[in-house]
């Protein structure tokens, strides 16, 4: 009997001795900004750059001419840390180096910066 409890108590140990990792959160899916703006987000290329299709465009950048890009890539970005890629967004003939951070599980930043100085960051929250 003595034996049973021994085993029965270094079995629960070893059990809960066992780290559980939580799977990283993952980009794939649609997120919208607080205009109206959404993006389909997938992991695409060897499964570790991010594409982004727009699809829909809301606010002052609803042009005739951007909305042109609605259903289209306008994004692929290589990933350069954990939750976090770095690529170039193109649509109506506007380009800006792009920086996707994955911030939370549901929000994505997406930083936008043309010459270099000129930047902003939108937020991004899953659909």
């Amino acid at each position: 009997m003595r034996i049973q409890k021994i085993l029965a108590i270094g079995a629960l140990c070893a059990a809960t001795a066992i780290p559980v990792f939580a799977a990283a959160p993952s980009p794939n899916g649609l997120f919208v900004d607080s205009y109206g703006t959404s993006f389909e987000f997938s992991l695409c290329g060897d499964g570790t750059d991010l594409c982004g299709i727009l699809v829909n465009l809301e606010g002052e950048s609803a042009t005739e001419e951007n909305l042109a890009f609605v259903d289209r890539q306008v994004m692929q970005a290589e990933q350069v840390a954990p939750n976090q890629w770095k690529g170039e967004l193109a649509a109506g003939g506007i380009s800006a180096e792009a920086t996707v951070t994955m911030t939370s599980p549901d929000t994505i930043d997406i930083q936008g910066c043309r010459a270099g100085i000129f930047c902003q960051t939108l937020t991004y929250t899953r659909a």
